[in-house]
C-alpha cells in the first residue's frame, strides 16, 4: 500500500511538535519525530512509504495538492495541533479531492477531541488514532475494511462516528524501528539554542509529575514512563551519526519528558555512550528537583551541554496551583549544583498559569533574571483540549475563546486565557517583556558572541539573533 505521511502546510514557520504548537519566538523548527516512527513502523510493515514535512520545506497547499495528484496514494497519515486544525482539515480535503485515499488524523487537537474533528471533519477524514499511535496506524490500514476492529481510534460507521475500545501503551519501546529520518533533509532544522545540526531522540515516554498544563503526558503517552534500554538508545545516536555525519558537530535532543527522571538509567545512558567511545554533544529536559551533582557530572563527561529546566513560575502560589511539584528554593538549589558541575541551563518559564496575577507575573519576571541561567523563554500558558489546565479553564471562565482559529496571533504564540487578576493582554505583555529584559542585556550579547565555537555555531547564533530581532519589530512595531 503507498502511504503518504505528512506534516502539513499551515502558517510560516509553524512547529507542530514543540510543547506550545505555533510560531516561536526563536523560529524554533523541530523535525516531525513522532511521524518519522510511524512511518519507520510502516515501511517495517511492508508499505511504501513517503514522509514529508511541508513546513521544512516551505511548500504550501497548492503543492499538497500536486504531491497527492502525482503519488496516487492509498492512505495519508495528517498531523494535527489545536491552533491548526481548521487547516488540518482544509489539507484532508484537498487530499480527497485528488486521490481516493483514506484520510488518517493523528496528534494531540484529535486525539483529545475525536468526535469532535470527524465532525469538523465531515466526510474528510475518516479515521482519528487517539493518543500514541505508532501501532494504531500501522493496524488502521492493515484493516481499513473494518476499523471498528482495531482500539484506539474514532472512526466513521455510515453517519454514525464510534469510538473503539481503548489502546494499551507500547511497553517494548526497543522494539520500535529507529525514526524514519531519511526522508527529512536535517540541514531544514533549526533551534537557536542548539547546536547546529541537531536531531531529536527519545529515549522513554510518557511522565510520572502531573503538571495540570502539560500537553503530551495526559493526551499523547500517559503518565508512566517506560523506557528504551541504554543499548537500543545509543544504538539510534550510531544509526543517526551515520545517516547524519554533520551530527558530530552538532546536537542531540533528548525529548524525554525528563531524563533524569531515573537516576540510574540516565547514568546508564552516559556510561553507554562512554564505553563505546562516542564524541557527542546532547541536551537533556529535567526537572527542578533532579539537583544530582554526581549525575550531572556523569552526563558531563558523556557529553552533555545544556539542562532544559521547567521552573515555569517566580510564584509558589502558581506553581503549586498548577501541580508542577516543586518549590522555588529547590530551582534555587538547581541552579547552584548545575553551576558546580559546570553545564549549561536554559530556563523555561510560563506567563497566565491558574493563579496570575500582574504581580506573580513581576516576581517570574525577577526569578528569571535571578537564576543565572544560560538561556531562556518565555510562553504565554495554553490550555490544550485534553489538559486538566483545559477542564479547569473552561470551568472557571479563564479560556477566552473556544475558536481554535484565534489561538495563535497571525501564526504566533500567545497566551489565550485571562483572570481577575491579569488580562491576556498583559500576559502576552510580560512574555515579550522578559524576552527583551534578558536577552537585550549587554553582558548576555558579549557572552553569546564571544563563547562561540565554531563556524555552525556562530551560523545558528547569527539566525537565531535575527529570529530575535524580526520578532521584536513584530511585536513592538506590528510589522515583521
Amino acid at each position: 500500500m503507498k502511504v503518504l505521511v505528512i506534516n502539513e502546510p499551515f502558517v510560516k514557520d509553524f512547529c507542530r511538535t514543540q510543547r506550545w504548537a505555533a510560531r516561536t519566538r526563536g523560529r524554533v523548527l523541530r523535525p516531525p519525530d513522532w511521524l518519522a516512527y510511524s512511518a519507520a513502523v510502516l515501511e517495517q510493515a511492508g508499505h511504501d512509504v513517503r514522509l514529508y514535512d511541508f513546513p521544512a520545506m516551505g511548500w504550501d497547499k497548492e503543492k499538497l495538492a500536486g504531491i497527492v495528484a502525482a503519488e496516487k496514494p492509498d492512505a495519508v497519515v495528517l498531523d494535527s495541533t489545536t491552533p491548526s486544525i481548521f487547516s488540518d482539515i482544509e489539507c484532508a480535503r484537498i487530499i480527497k479531492e485528488h486521490s481516493s485515499a483514506k484520510i488518517v488524523m493523528v496528534g494531540p487537537h484529535a486525539s483529545a477531541l475525536p468526535e469532535e474533528t470527524l465532525e469538523l471533519g465531515a466526510d474528510a477524514v475518516d479515521i482519528v488514532c487517539i493518543g500514541e499511535y505508532d501501532h494504531t496506524v500501522r493496524d488502521v490500514l492493515a484493516n481499513l475494511n473494518r476499523p471498528g476492529s482495531v482500539p484506539g481510534i474514532a472512526h466513521r460507521d455510515g453517519k454514525k462516528i464510534r469510538r473503539t475500545g481503548n489502546r494499551p501503551l507500547i511497553e517494548d519501546l526497543d522494539s520500535l524501528p529507529f525514526p524514519a529520518w531519511k526522508h527529512l533533509d536535517l540541514k531544514r532544522y533549526f533551534d537557536g539554542g542548539k547546536l547546529y545540526p541537531y536531531i531529536d531522540i527519545i529515549a522513554g515516554r510518557g511522565c510520572p509529575n502531573q503538571c495540570g498544563f502539560c500537553l503530551w503526558p495526559q493526551v499523547m503517552h500517559g503518565t508512566r514512563y517506560r523506557f528504551r534500554s541504554s543499548q537500543n538508545v545509543v544504538d539510534e545516536i550510531e544509526y543517526d551519526l551515520k545517516l547524519f555525519p554533520g551530527l558530530k558537530r552538532g546536537e542531540f535532543f533528548f525529548e524525554d519528558d525528563t531524563f533524569t527522571v531515573d537516576r540510574d538509567r540516565a547514568i546508564g545512558i552516559c556510561e553507554e555512550i562512554l564505553l563505546r567511545g562516542l564524541k557527542i554533544t546532547f541536551s537533556v529536559n529535567v526537572r527542578a528537583d533532579t539537583a544530582d551533582a554526581a549525575m550531572f557530572r556523569v552526563m558531563k563527561r558523556a557529553g552533555c551541554r545544556e539542562l532544559l529546566v521547567g521552573f515555569e513560575s517566580g510564584s509558589q502560589a502558581v506553581l503549586d496551583a498548577c501541580h508542577k511539584r516543586i518549590t522555588l528554593e529547590q530551582s534555587c538549589t538547581f541552579m547552584k549544583t548545575v553551576r558546580a558541575v559546570g553545564l549549561s541551563v536554559h530556563g523555561c518559564f510560563v506567563i497566565g498559569l491558574p493563579g496570575e496575577t500582574d504581580e506573580t507575573a513581576r516576581e517570574t519576571l525577577r526569578f528569571a533574571m535571578s537564576l543565572g541561567c544560560d538561556t531562556l523563554q518565555f510562553s504565554g500558558a495554553v490550555p490544550f483540549p485534553g489538559t486538566r489546565f483545559f477542564q479547569d479553564s473552561e470551568k472557571n471562565g479563564w479560556l477566552k475563546t473556544r475558536d481554535w482559529r484565534r489561538w495563535l496571533a497571525d501564526g504566533e504564540q500567545k497566551g489565550i486565557v485571562a483572570y481577575p487578576g491579569i488580562t491576556e493582554e498583559r500576559i502576552n505583555h510580560y512574555v515579550d517583556q522578559g524576552l527583551r529584559d534578558f536577552y537585550l542585556r549587554p553582558a548576555f550579547m558579549l557572552k553569546f558572541l564571544f563563547s562561540t565555537r565554531s563556524l555552525s555555531d556562530l551560523y545558528r547564533k547569527l539566525r537565531g539573533a535575527w529570529n530575535f530581532f524580526k520578532y521584536q519589530c513584530r511585536s513592538i512595531f506590528g510589522r515583521s
